[in-house]
């Protein structure tokens, strides 16, 4: 991500789903995929880590995953209401 001009700003630690902890160098881009776009945290990587997009990015984008059709697909957001 060096190379794409993202410059890390801060570590974090992220578990795995099996409960290992790492960490891993975090910084800020503009996401896109599938015509979807948004700013986001990216993380980055060891060459053997997973590729993918985290919920965060997900609701970002306004999207759900159809796992049957591997596309994403729009949502509607929720919002609060205030109390009357």
């Amino acid at each position: 991500m060096r190379s794409a001009g993202i410059t890390p700003r801060r570590g974090r630690t992220f578990a795995t789903a099996a409960q290992q902890k790492g960490e891993r160098e975090v910084g800020f881009a503009i996401v896109a995929a599938e015509g979807y776009e948004m700013i986001d945290e990216v993380v980055f990587a060891e060459p053997s880590d997973m590729v993918l997009l985290g919920v965060r990015t997900l609701e970002g984008f306004g999207v759900a995953v159809d796992n049957i059709a591997h596309r994403f697909v729009a949502t509607t957001p929720i919002v609060a209401r205030a109390r009357e």
